[in-house]
């Protein structure tokens, strides 16, 4: 049987990556990608669709409580069934909580969070029948706080914690369910803050995050995707309630960039 998988957020960046990875690796898979832009999702669906995989392309809106829905049984009814569910949609809004408004707080945990909630509810037969695998994009910013984004980092932390929780109450059902977690990564979300090489202060905040990184580079979505297809497909069959980063080792580096390890200065009085 080939791989039947549904992807959000897949008009663009990790989702697009994740597709079309998919399509290269899986020959004749079936893939439902799912965004709100639908004139760039199309595009996307033809794109893939060249490379030899069944494609449906569906405009949903995840903030909303019966899109999460609709979006899986639009899957179902176009394949049969469902084997992934890959839960990448997510935004962003700057706002330090000070300033935010309760509609933008709701908003992004809606979508970053409880989204995911809704599509694997939705998908809970289809994957069971399967023995299926659900992977939730999450972050760093689960685990560091991330100013100014006020509403972003408890968001993923919630992700996190909801892939962990479905993961324990899921398992006996045979679903696997876990996360990877991108560091800095170019994408449309963060073209604005380092992928803009028009803009002397995005190229400016791109040197000094990459000085930070020990791989000194920003990842790419394929970088992601890599690890996306992996905790979704076979070859992680015994793997569930886990969390892969993939940051380039800025995870390791939070100690030192506070001073840890170097030798103090004291100046002399």
């Amino acid at each position: 049987m080939t791989m039947r998988m549904i992807v959000t957020g897949a008009a663009g960046g990790i989702g697009r990556a994740v597709a079309t990875l998919a399509a290269q690796r899986h020959a004749g898979c079936s893939l439902a990608l799912v965004d709100r832009d639908k004139g760039v999702l199309d595009d996307v669906a033809e794109q893939v669709s060249a490379l030899g995989a069944r494609v449906v392309a569906v405009a949903a809106d995840l903030a909303t409580v019966d899109g999460p829905t609709d979006a899986v049984r639009a899957a179902e009814q176009a394949f049969g069934g469902i084997d992934a569910l890959v839960s990448n949609a997510g935004i962003g809004g700057l706002a330090a909580l000070k300033d935010i408004a309760a509609e933008d707080w709701d908003r992004v945990f809606a979508v970053n969070a409880r989204a995911t909630l809704l599509l694997a509810q939705a998908a809970y037969g289809s994957l069971t029948a399967a023995g299926g695998s659900i992977v939730a994009t999450t972050s760093v910013s689960a685990r560091f706080p991330t100013p100014p984004m006020g509403a972003y980092s408890p968001a993923k932390a919630a992700l996190l914690m909801l892939v962990k929780q479905l993961a324990l109450e899921w398992g006996p059902a045979g679903i696997r369910v876990n996360c990877v977690a991108p560091g800095p990564t170019d994408t449309p979300l963060t073209f604005t803050a380092f992928g803009d090489k028009e803009n002397s202060k995005a190229v400016a905040n791109r040197a000094f995050r990459e000085s930070q990184i020990p791989l000194r580079k920003i990842g790419r979505p394929e970088d992601i995707a890599q690890a996306v297809l992996f905790l979704a497909g076979p070859d992680a069959s015994h793997v569930t309630g886990t969390e892969i980063t993939v940051d380039g080792g800025l995870s390791l580096a939070l100690m030192p960039a506070t001073g840890t390890g170097k030798t103090p200065r004291h100046s002399a009085t």
